[in-house]
């Protein structure tokens, strides 16, 4: 698959993959998650917009899975990665965070940060094989922080959670 900047007209793709990747959490208890929303199209086109907004493609199909990352802390925070069942298991969600580190090291960023589940096997310990390691909050920047408040408000807490990084 290729990684390339999401074009305008692929953002609905983006959220009915999300939506197909979420399905996945039914397996592990967590039909909230299961059954959250997908980001708004105005949201996913700010990201677009901004530059930090990339899927994978195979040749010209429509995208299989996509990324999504802001500036936190002054980092490249790693808003969204989801990648279609459909495409699983074949490195795809790698090429995607290793071309949001490439992007950040061009930017003089020094790392990539993320929240996730800490005991969801495609979450905290995949993100360890990428070579990201667990940050502790007291560690966190105060936007970082932020992020982690905001996901609580949202009851993401009720599955434990953690801030992860990794040096690009």
């Amino acid at each position: 698959m290729r990684i390339r900047v999401v074009a305008a007209d692929e953002l609905p793709d983006l959220q009915d993959i999300e939506v197909a990747a979420g399905r996945c959490f039914l397996d592990v208890g967590m039909p909230e998650i299961a059954g959250d929303e997908p980001l708004p199209l105005g949201e996913l086109d700010a990201y677009r917009v901004a530059g930090r907004a990339w899927v994978a493609v195979e040749g010209d199909a429509r995208p299989g899975a996509y990324l999504i990352a802001k500036s936190v802390d002054g980092n490249l925070h790693v808003e969204q990665v989801s990648v279609h069942p459909d495409h699983a298991r074949r490195g795809v969600g790698r090429a995607l965070i290793d071309h949001a580190a490439e992007h950040a090291a061009g930017r003089g960023m020094p790392a990539l940060t993320l929240t996730t589940f800490a005991e969801v096997p495609w979450n905290a310990p995949y993100y360890a094989r990428l070579g990201f390691a667990v940050l502790p909050e007291a560690d966190a920047g105060p936007e970082l922080r932020a992020v982690r408040a905001e996901e609580a408000a949202h009851g993401l807490d009720r599955w434990p959670r953690v801030c992860m990084i990794r040096p690009v």
